[in-house]
């Protein structure tokens, strides 16, 4: 698989999807950006997207909160926001645990 180094791309999934499943280029990358789409859509309503054994992304609601400035210890409000973490499942844990 041709890829940059240490980062997976959109590109190189369609590539290997083009190569396993003998889509055109444009259809494999097609299916890589629809997938895409349909996650970020889903976490823009709210939604967790789960994906059985590599790991779930979470959206939390994080509260107003009372912040401080590490460099002058200046107190200073946090805006509520949302954020989401990745949480990898234990048989991907595994295998990157095994390098």
């Amino acid at each position: 698989m041709m890829r940059s180094v240490g980062t997976l791309t959109r590109a190189d999934l369609a590539e290997t999807i083009n190569r396993k499943m003998g889509l055109s280029r444009a259809e494999s990358l097609d299916l890589v950006e629809s997938i895409l789409t349909k996650m970020c859509d889903a976490m823009t309503e709210g939604e967790n997207v789960k994906i059985s054994g590599f790991g779930s992304f979470v959206l939390r609601d994080k509260k107003e909160r009372i912040g401080r400035n590490p460099k002058t210890g200046v107190e200073v409000p946090i805006t509520p926001r949302r954020v989401m973490t990745f949480r990898a499942s234990q048989l991907l844990k595994e295998r990157i645990a095994k390098g």
